[in-house]
């Protein structure tokens, strides 16, 4: 095998193996990149006058150092020299220069320190993209592929300060690289500067914007507050109307019943003495009404919210001072200080009357529960009433009925 013609093997080998193996993801480490590498390495290769063996190897070298991309992404370059050493073989060459080949390929490996003209002439090709124009687009290319194999992902401003701590702390090996790429370099440098500072400042610019939301009451802010106050307040006026129609409702029927019985216990206690059944639907019409009456105190009883009080507590938000059954236990000095600092601090402000809008729905949501079991029970009673009653009727007829009457009658 002539020496001019494995080189263009190897070219023509990567390309067939990049186009039928390679994945479409890899938007930066392609069949593109290789070439370029490869490029810029026989160029460097042929400004450091090296020997034609040399320089094939090295031109061979930045042929095959991605391919172990087609398997694995982490450690590709272990992959890259077993493809190298593989095809080489096959073709019959030289061992002492598949491992000079190998060599370089591994020399690639991130944080790994080249040893020899060769090797650093090939770090140097690899990494060359740093001092050229088209620096910035293919950067982006690269955090696409680290998103996709890596699960990598920066915001912009944490990828413009990747990208200048990168810049800054990667140089070239050989004086051919930095003569050939460091005017360009210096220049993607100040340009990655300009960008960081441009997204600090946008970053700030949003953090400022942010605490003004916060700072300024905004219309919008203000309706939501009022409205849900309001709701708040009207929701708990009706669960009061409904309980003081539930006491007021049920007080009458006891009255009644207990009215009643009193004043015809002694015109009619023989004729109940004899049906006693009466007193089934009678006892469960008072029990029923009873139990009702008394969740719908229980719902009507003002309830107030409250806490221990800590002035570390205090400076940490977690209490609500706009709550007078919180901020009467307080004394008054810890009060102004609270409501000072409260108007000092917007956040501070809505914290509290969120906090507040939060515990008038405890509230209410307790009301409507309890309230709910008062008018239960009263439905229940009257159901099972009318059906006691109906029973005693049925069992007993119209005519055994005991029948009120007065003295004069009797």
């Amino acid at each position: 095998m002539r020496d001019q013609d494995i080189v263009k093997q190897a070219s023509e080998f990567i390309f067939k193996l990049f186009k039928e193996r390679l994945s479409r993801k890899l938007v930066y480490h392609n069949y593109k990149h290789t070439f370029e590498t490869v490029a810029e390495a026989e160029d460097l290769g042929r400004r450091s006058n090296l020997q034609d063996d040399e320089l094939q190897d090295l031109v061979l070298a930045a042929w095959f150092h991605d391919t172990g991309y087609i398997d694995t992404y982490a450690d590709h370059e272990l992959e890259s020299v077993k493809i190298a050493t593989a095809w080489l073989q096959e073709k019959g060459y030289p061992e002492e220069r598949i491992e000079r080949i190998n060599r370089m390929i591994m020399a690639t490996k991130h944080n790994q320190e080249p040893e020899g003209l060769l090797e650093e002439l090939m770090v140097d090709a690899d990494m060359s993209n740093i001092g050229k124009e088209t620096f910035f687009a293919t950067a982006e290319l690269l955090r696409v592929e680290w998103e996709i194999f890596t699960d990598k992902f920066f915001s912009d401003r944490e990828w413009a300060q990747f990208q200048i701590d990168f810049l800054l702390s990667t140089t070239f090996h050989t004086n051919q690289a930095q003569r050939k790429f460091a005017g360009q370099l210096g220049i993607n440098i100040q340009e990655q500067r300009n960008r960081l500072s441009k997204e600090v400042k946008k970053k700030k610019k949003q953090e400022k914007k942010h605490r003004e939301t916060l700072a300024q009451p905004k219309r919008g802010i203000e309706t939501m507050f009022r409205n849900t106050y309001r709701t708040h307040l009207n929701l708990s006026a009706i669960a009061d109307n409904k309980a003081n129609m539930m006491i007021s409702l049920n007080a009458i029927i006891l009255s009644v019943i207990i009215t009643y019985l009193s004043a015809k216990t002694s015109a009619t206690g023989s004729e109940f003495a004899q049906h006693r059944t009466l007193l089934i639907p009678v006892g469960t019409l008072v029990l029923t009404t009873l139990g009702s009456v008394i969740f719908a105190i229980i719902s009507a009883q003002p309830e107030i919210t409250s806490f221990s009080f800590k002035k570390e507590k205090m400076n940490n938000r977690n209490i609500n001072l706009l709550f007078f059954g919180n901020f009467t236990n307080l004394a008054l000095e810890d009060f102004q200080s609270g409501m000072h600092e409260i108007m000092r601090d917007k956040k501070s402000l809505y914290n509290n009357m969120i906090t507040d809008i939060y515990y008038l729905g405890d509230v209410l949501n307790r009301k409507y529960k309890i309230l709910r079991i008062s008018y239960t029970i009263f439905m229940v009673g009257l159901v099972l009433t009318v059906i006691a009653f109906s029973i005693a009727v049925l069992y007993y007829g119209p005519s055994d009925l005991p029948v009120p009457t007065n003295g004069a009658a009797q």
